[in-house]
C-alpha cells in the first residue's frame, strides 16, 4: 500500500515519490498517453530508471492501484487474455497532484498541530504578499 512520505531533502516531487513512481505518473502526465495498463506503464518506466535499475510489474500494479484509491488516476477493469486488468487514465495533472500532496500534509499537520499550523500559514501569506 503506497504511503505519502515526505523527505525535504529530495528535490521536487522526489520528496514524495521515489523514482519509479514519478516516472509511473509520467507516463500520464509527459507522454499524454489517455489511458494505459501496467502492460504499457511497466516497460515505460523500466527503460527511463536509472542505468542497473528495474522494478517489476507487480509494483507498478500496486503503485496504478493506490494512485487510483487515492484519485490522481481513473481506472477500470477491462477483460482479456488472462483475465481482468486494470486500466488507468489521468484524474489529476501534475499541479493538480502537488496540491493534493500539499493539502493532504497541511491537513494532517493541522490535525496534529492546530495552532502551529495556523502561525506557519500566516506567515507564509505575509511572505507571499
Amino acid at each position: 500500500m503506497w504511503e505519502l512520505k515526505f523527505d525535504p531533502s529530495k528535490p521536487k516531487l522526489r520528496k514524495i515519490l521515489k523514482e519509479h513512481e514519478e516516472l509511473a505518473l509520467r507516463y500520464f502526465w509527459d507522454e499524454k498517453a489517455e489511458e494505459g495498463g501496467s502492460k504499457d506503464v511497466w516497460p515505460n518506466v523500466n527503460e527511463r530508471l536509472e542505468e542497473g535499475k528495474s522494478i517489476s510489474r507487480a509494483t507498478i500494479i500496486n503503485f496504478l492501484q493506490a494512485m487510483s484509491e487515492r484519485g490522481v488516476l481513473n481506472s477500470r477493469m477491462e477483460s482479456g487474455k488472462g483475465g481482468y486488468h486494470g486500466i488507468y487514465s489521468q484524474n489529476m495533472d501534475e499541479k493538480e497532484f502537488q496540491k493534493y500532496v500539499l493539502r493532504t500534509i497541511i491537513t494532517s499537520m493541522y490535525e496534529d498541530f492546530p495552532e502551529s499550523t495556523r502561525e506557519v500559514l500566516r506567515e507564509l501569506r505575509a511572505l507571499a504578499s
